[in-house]
Formats: C-alpha cells, sequence, structure tokens
C-alpha cells in the first residue's frame, strides 16, 4: 500500500513538471491561450503556488482578458494579503489605462510595508520589474525608515542610476558599503562607469564632494581609500599618497597599498610623484624585502633622469645598497640592475660583464640564475660577443624548459642571431615562440619574424635588411645617432623596396627618444600617407595620436587619430587603448 502511494505520488509530479514544462513553452512562443489553458490546470491542482498564478495572470493580460486576470487576483487576495498580488492588481489596472485604481493599488501595497517592513523585499521588486521606479524608491526608503537595520541602498542605487540622478546613486552605494565593508570594490566597479579621467567632470566632482563631506563628518578609512581610489582614475597620484599616507598612519600595517600606488605612478611616468612615494617607503618600512624593492626603484627613476654628471653618484649608490643587504637571494633583482647601470649607463660593459659572472659563484635559485644570464647575455651582445651571448641564452632554455623566462631568452636567441645576419636561424627560433604563453614575447616574436620573412625576398643578399638590423642593434647599444643615419640610408638607397615603412618607423621611435618629436610626426605622416594598406599604419597612427595628445598639445588631431583606430582597424592591438583615449579626450566616462 504504502509503495502505492509513493508511485501514485511520483506519477502525479511528473505530470505537473511536464505541464510546467509544456506552459513555458507555449508562453515563450507567443501561444497564449494554450499558456493559459495549462498554467489554468497546474493552478487549479496546486493553487498554493504563486508561480502558476501569476503567469495565469500574464497570459491572461496578453490576451487582453483583464477581466478573468482581476478576478483571479481579486480572489486569492480575499484568502491572504499577499503584497506582490496587489502591485500586479495595480498593473493589470494600469494596463486598461486605469490610472486611479492602479494608483490606488500602488499605494496600497507601500501601505503593507508598515505592518511588515520586509514586505519590501518583494513589493520593491515587483515595481522594478514593471518600471516603477519612483514607487521602489518609495517603498524602499520606508521600509529602511520603519526597520533600521534592512539595508536597500544597493537597490536604490541601481534605480538611482538607471534615472540618471547621479548624486543619489553614489550616495546610496557609499551608504551600503559603510555596512557591508566587502562592498566597496564592487562600489569602484560601478562607479568607473560614471566617472572621467577629467577631474572637472561633473560626476568626479560630485563624487569629490560626497567623500570629502564623509570624512570630515563621518571619518572612517573607507572614505580615504574611495577617495584615493578616485584620485588614482583622474591620474592625480600626489593627492591619492595623501590618502594612502592617511590610511598608513592610522592603520600602521603593511605598506603594500603605498607601495602599488608608488608602482602605478612610476607606469604612468610621473616619476617625481612615484620618487617621492618610494622615498616615503624606505623611511617607514621595517621589511628589508620592501626596502631593497623601493630603493631598486628610487635607483631607476634616478637613472631616468639623471644626466652624465651624475653617474657617479648613482653608482656609489648601488655599492652601499649593495654592501648594506649582502650576497643574499632577496638582492639579485638590484645586481641586474646595477651590471645593467654599468654597460648602459656608465659604459663599462667589461665591469657589469665580470661583477655578474661574479654574481653566478652566489647560492641563487635557478631563476634567479637566469635572470643575472639574461642580463649577462644582453651586455655581450652589447658588446657584439653574440657566440658567448648565446651560449647564456641556451643555458636559461635548457635549466627552465616552458617558462616564461626561457621563452624570452628563446627570443634572445632569435634577436641575437638577426643581429648577425643569421636570419634564417633566427625564423627557426621565432616560429616556435609564436606559441609562447607570455603574449609580450609571443608579440615581439611575430614583429621579428614578419620583419624578417617580408623583407629577405627579392634580394639575394639581402643588403637593406642587413642595414636594418645593423640600426637596429645601434639602437640597442644606445647609439641612436647613429642608427637614425643608417636608417636615413635605408630610406634613401632602398625606395622601392618593402623595408621602407619599417625603417621610417624605427627612425620615428629613435626620433622621439631623441625628443624631437616634430621628425618623428615626419615619419609617421609618411607611413599613413604612402603605405595605407601595410601592416604598420595602425603602429603609426596611434604613435602620431600620441605625440599630439602628450607632446604637441593638439587634443583634437589626436582625437580623430584615435578615432581613425577605431573605426578602420578594430583588430588592432592599440584598440582598447584609442578607445578609451578618444573618450577621455571627448569626456565620456571611464568605461
Amino acid at each position: 500500500m504504502r509503495f502505492l502511494l509513493i508511485f501514485t505520488f511520483l506519477l502525479s509530479f511528473n505530470a505537473l513538471a511536464q505541464d510546467d514544462i509544456l506552459a513555458r513553452e507555449y508562453f515563450k512562443n507567443g501561444d497564449f491561450e494554450k499558456a493559459a489553458t495549462t498554467y489554468k490546470k497546474l493552478y487549479a491542482k496546486n493553487s498554493r503556488n504563486k508561480t502558476y498564478l501569476l503567469q495565469l495572470v500574464k497570459a491572461y493580460q496578453q490576451l487582453e482578458k483583464f477581466k478573468e486576470a482581476e478576478t483571479l487576483l481579486q480572489d486569492e487576495l480575499t484568502r491572504y494579503e499577499y503584497p506582490q498580488l496587489i502591485v500586479e492588481l495595480g498593473r493589470n489596472y494600469s494596463l486598461q489605462n486605469d490610472t486611479i485604481n492602479s494608483k490606488l493599488n500602488y499605494d496600497k501595497a507601500i501601505l503593507t510595508i508598515e505592518k511588515n517592513p520586509n514586505n519590501a523585499y518583494a513589493v520593491g521588486r515587483s515595481f522594478e520589474n514593471y518600471s516603477l521606479l519612483n514607487e521602489a524608491i518609495v517603498t524602499y526608503n520606508k521600509a529602511m525608515q520603519l526597520k533600521p537595520q534592512l539595508n536597500f541602498n544597493i537597490n536604490l542605487a541601481k534605480i538611482y542610476g538607471e534615472q540618471g540622478n547621479i548624486e543619489k546613486m553614489f550616495n546610496s552605494y557609499i551608504n551600503f558599503s559603510e555596512i557591508n565593508e566587502n562592498y566597496l570594490n564592487t562600489a569602484k566597479r560601478e562607479f568607473s562607469s560614471f566617472i572621467s579621467e577629467n577631474k572637472e567632470n561633473e560626476n568626479n566632482i560630485i563624487l569629490r564632494k560626497i567623500l570629502l563631506k564623509k570624512i570630515q563628518t563621518a571619518p572612517n578609512l573607507l572614505w580615504n581609500d574611495m577617495l584615493s581610489w578616485l584620485f588614482i582614475q583622474q591620474k592625480e597620484y600626489k593627492k591619492a599618497f595623501t590618502q594612502e599616507k592617511a590610511i598608513y598612519k592610522r592603520e600602521l600595517e603593511s605598506l603594500n597599498r603605498v607601495e602599488q600606488l608608488a608602482n602605478i605612478a612610476y607606469n604612468q611616468k610621473q616619476l617625481n610623484v612615484a620618487k617621492q612615494i618610494y622615498t616615503f617607503i624606505v623611511e617607514n618600512t621595517q621589511e628589508i624585502d620592501i626596502q631593497i624593492n623601493a630603493n631598486y626603484n628610487l635607483l631607476k627613476i634616478e637613472t631616468e633622469q639623471a644626466k652624465e654628471k651624475d653617474y657617479q653618484i648613482i653608482n656609489n649608490k648601488y655599492l652601499k645598497l649593495l654592501e648594506k643587504y649582502g650576497k643574499t637571494s632577496r638582492t639579485v633583482n638590484l645586481r641586474v640592475a646595477y651590471a645593467h647601470f654599468l654597460a648602459f649607463n656608465l659604459d663599462k660593459s667589461r665591469d657589469a660583464v665580470a661583477f655578474l659572472k661574479e654574481s653566478l659563484n652566489i647560492n641563487y635559485s635557478s631563476y634567479q640564475l637566469a635572470q643575472l644570464k639574461l642580463e649577462l647575455g644582453d651586455i655581450l651582445v652589447l658588446e657584439e660577443k653574440f657566440n658567448e651571448a648565446l651560449i647564456y641564452y641556451t643555458q636559461i632554455q635548457r635549466a627552465l624548459k616552458n617558462t616564461k623566462i626561457s621563452q624570452l631568452a628563446r627570443f634572445k636567441v632569435a634577436k641575437t642571431s638577426y643581429y648577425k645576419g643569421d636570419f634564417k636561424w633566427a625564423e627557426s627560433q621565432l616560429k616556435i615562440l609564436k606559441k609562447s604563453t607570455s603574449q609580450l614575447t609571443a608579440n615581439d616574436a611575430l614583429d621579428l619574424k614578419l620583419l624578417i620573412s617580408d623583407n629577405k625576398q627579392g634580394d639575394s643578399l639581402q643588403t637593406a635588411l642587413k642595414k636594418y638590423a645593423k640600426a637596429d642593434l645601434l639602437a640597442f647599444q644606445n647609439k641612436k645617432n647613429q642608427a637614425i643615419t643608417i636608417l636615413s640610408n635605408i630610406i634613401q638607397e632602398h625606395k622601392t623596396e618593402t623595408i621602407i615603412p619599417q625603417a621610417l618607423l624605427k627612425q620615428a621611435q629613435l626620433f622621439e627618444d631623441k625628443a624631437d618629436f616634430e621628425k618623428a610626426k615626419s615619419n609617421y605622416l609618411q607611413i599613413i600617407s604612402n603605405y595605407t594598406d601595410g601592416i604598420l599604419i595602425d603602429d603609426a597612427i596611434f604613435a602620431l595620436a600620441e605625440i599630439y595628445n602628450n607632446q604637441l598639445q593638439l587634443p583634437e588631431k589626436a582625437k580623430e587619430l584615435y578615432e581613425r583606430i577605431i573605426f578602420n582597424h578594430a583588430d588592432s592591438i592599440y584598440f582598447v587603448d584609442s578607445r578609451k583615449k578618444y573618450r577621455a579626450l571627448r569626456g565620456d566616462s571611464i568605461n
């Protein structure tokens, strides 16, 4: 008997489930008569299931059987005052353009909140579903007044955002974050759709005023955090640093946030601000690794800003730091940087090679040894000791197979072979790197492969390509003027060859390095005018846009070029940056 009851129940349940699927399919396909019939049957069998009731009401409404829908809802409401159904009844009147009765029912639904503020969940959601945003706002605010522990600020924020009421939206997100601190990063993501990199943008000003008022009236490090984030979006890193210092001084915990800000400022070329932040880190941290890293970055900045007469002071600073922190695994980056400084700045490549070879005897990990060997190989290339450089690059490949540093070493093998004029071996290495896990290495490998393959045909001696490789090597050796001269020779003597746009681009980049932006502009314009179908067209357009935007203060011309990338070169690697910069120049929000 018990088994029979269970079997009968399962059959009944299965039949209901099948009818449910069928009803949904009818409704989805617009067959509302059949949907209504099926939902009516389902509701008769299970009147407690409000989904069946609501779907039946919707089917009647689609069929304009408003009276039947009204009767259904009112019958249900006589049994139980379910607030969501009161909203549905108001909606039913609204579909008949009966604004008086629709408003009466909407108000009645809101009144149920006075008896039970928790009704706001169902009532507010129902209003939102029908885009009755003002009614939803009243609902949520009323519920929070009656029961302060309820928090509908996130719902309100989204509604205010839809309405374009930015100030109320910001306030609602902030009020929600005050109670739910874990939501802070989500709030930042939401804000990023409304603010701009331009600090004078109206929305930026609104958010800044709200946060500053919060800091003054209800001090909480959350507001310093958010204000710091806003300043970072506006590239005002010095102001962000003020907020980060306030957070650190209150918490006296990790300096990781401050260090991240310093790195951002450095990457954005705001070197003086980055220097100020790294100095603060050195003065305030007791953690050796953070100290070393900050000092390392300070020396990098000093080197970038230095004139030749300052190099000896920087050299002494390196030596003091290396003596202070010793020959440990912590100082490997410092040793690599010092060797690079010796070779590329002080022109003491022999001393750099000796220093690195001595460093190889320290008890470093395989990866750290690879870092040293990579720099050693680069300095040997600088000295044009190509075969010895290849030995060290190959050792890295063998010791750390299938790692990013191994792939980078393989690329350097290819580049060294290319400098030597061994284009066939270089190509064989570059083919392997097309599938590199490092996108940067894969892109560099593809660029070099295309350069070689596009320019080795038609000239058995490969004269122009060999000249270009020589210019490339001179540029690597920081002999920019000699490189520019060779590239000029290529442009004059090989006018009909495919390498010309590449030579123009490389020369333009060297002109930029020398801050000769007018000459760089001239080269880019030649590529844009004469090689519109070439693979370098987007490189030239973007580079010229950057010059107009950052160096020549011609934002309108820059905007035109960014727009050209967006509409004519959607597959370009510069597409995302161009869109962002174009929108910033136009005054749009960041996202």
